[in-house]
């Protein structure tokens, strides 16, 4: 992972493996090796003695850059792997551990998005001072109306299983992420 890491030189090269510039990486990085201090009790490096086989990670730095790199670039395990020189298994465990640590990371930041409300109240009381809201409508089907007519006024022509959503969420002025 190291060599990855020393070839990023262009912040369009940071932002296309991370989705971040080098300064907020540097800056997250900070705040996940706090994390993985409190979670693990030490660091990454001084763990590796208690380890029988050798590990792909020096330090938590790569450790957030798989986790990145994996969130980013969308590959399988088995290409994950390949490209970042462990097994497809390993892959999928250094990325759940990563995102884990990733979560917990946001948390304390106090950056982490409410994702489930008790109730109606809590959901308007959160977002009376929220001003943009996104919603990812992108796998959102609806059942096929009996009704003739119905069905005219849901049909939008496309074969697009959201087109209803999208045109509502238009008409509401909500901008959606497609």
């Amino acid at each position: 992972m190291k060599s990855m890491l020393s070839r990023l030189r262009t912040e369009r090269q940071w932002r296309s493996a991370t989705g971040l510039s080098a300064e907020q990486f540097g800056i997250l990085c900070g705040y996940f090796l706090e994390t993985y201090l409190s979670v693990y009790g030490s660091a990454l490096s001084s763990r590796h003695v208690d380890m029988p086989e050798e590990y792909v990670f020096s330090d938590e730095r790569e450790l957030l850059f798989f986790t990145l790199f994996s969130l980013k670039s969308g590959l399988n395990y088995d290409l994950l792997g390949l490209t970042c020189g462990m097994d497809s298994s390993t892959a999928h465990r250094n990325q759940h551990m990563g995102l884990r640590l990733l979560e917990t990371t946001f948390s304390a930041m106090g950056v982490l998005p409410k994702r489930s409300f008790d109730s109606v109240e809590d959901w308007q009381a959160y977002f009376d001072t929220a001003t943009d809201l996104c919603i990812d409508v992108s796998e959102q089907r609806i059942q096929r109306p009996q009704n003739e007519e119905t069905q005219k006024i849901n049909y939008s022509g496309k074969k697009s299983p959201y087109s209803k959503i999208l045109k509502r969420l238009h008409e509401a002025k909500i901008h959606s992420l497609y």
